[in-house]
């Protein structure tokens, strides 16, 4: 019988020791989303590179969710400075020349690319590299682009078809081995970038539609330059809005934006 009480106390005692001890609060779920980086687009807008820069713009808006990202597009390079570029993680040359740039903004601009300080992304326009409009060839970014200079065009456009190079790079992760660009303007240089660069695809210019003669030979159309601090991409092509259209050239987009911002 004392057995019994005793038991009967114990199991009294521990019911009341439970139902006098509070359950733990549930603590919110930690959000797993970061903070958006940032990007600053660059562009000349209207002329002939009118179409991709407007369709490249819309893609751009609709990428900032996908992406994780906002950007600032500048349409001239006055606001270029030291204290401008720390606010970004990555330069987008969507549209713009290697000249008519403001003294301060080479400056900036070579020290981010040197020091690491962002990523970098340009196409086609980019590589207008020589004496233009007055302007004399900014050497150093003919240097960052593999020693080139600008030498002729496929004015009439024409499709070409890429082949990829480096199948293991970030870049052309999920892009297919080969793929037609549809109507690009395929500007040609005095030598081929590719003892000072890595390329990443080339284009092959025998199977250009319109057929054309302006050819170079050896045609890298997507490099990175290695010797670089800074992460960065050039894309030959990025003369039609057609461009957007076609889901190898937006893969690799996004994959060099995600990759130049790491």
């Amino acid at each position: 019988m004392k057995k019994l009480v005793s038991f009967l106390f114990a199991v009294m005692i521990l019911f009341v020791s439970c139902n006098q001890t509070k359950s733990p609060e549930k603590q919110p779920a930690e959000s797993t989303q970061s903070a958006p980086f940032k990007a600053v687009v660059l562009t000349e807008r209207g002329g002939q590179h009118g179409g991709f820069t407007d369709a490249g713009l819309a893609w751009l808006k609709e990428q900032e969710k996908v992406l994780n990202f906002e950007f600032t597009e500048i349409n001239n390079t006055a606001p270029v400075n030291d204290e401008f570029l720390s606010q970004y993680q990555v330069v987008i040359q969507l549209d713009y020349p290697p000249y008519a740039w403001t003294e301060e903004a080479e400056k900036a601009f070579i020290k981010y690319i040197d020091q690491g300080l962002g990523g970098w992304v340009g196409f086609h326009h980019a590589s207008l590299l020589g004496e233009f409009d007055g302007y004399p060839i900014w050497q150093w970014f003919s240097d960052f682009m593999g020693g080139i200079r600008f030498k002729n065009y496929i004015a009439p456009l024409a499709d070409g078809t890429m082949y990829v190079e480096d199948k293991t790079h970030p870049v052309t992760k999920g892009v297919s081995e080969s793929f037609v660009i549809p109507g690009d303007e395929w500007y040609t240089f005095d030598k081929s970038p590719r003892p000072s660069v890595h390329v990443l695809a080339n284009v092959d210019e025998s199977s250009y539609q319109p057929a054309s003669d302006i050819q170079m030979g050896d045609h890298p159309a997507v490099w990175i330059n290695q010797t670089k601090k800074a992460r960065n991409v050039y894309f030959l092509i990025g003369h039609s809005g057609k461009l957007y259209d076609n889901e190898n050239f937006t893969t690799m987009f996004a994959n060099a934006i995600r990759w130049t911002a790491r």
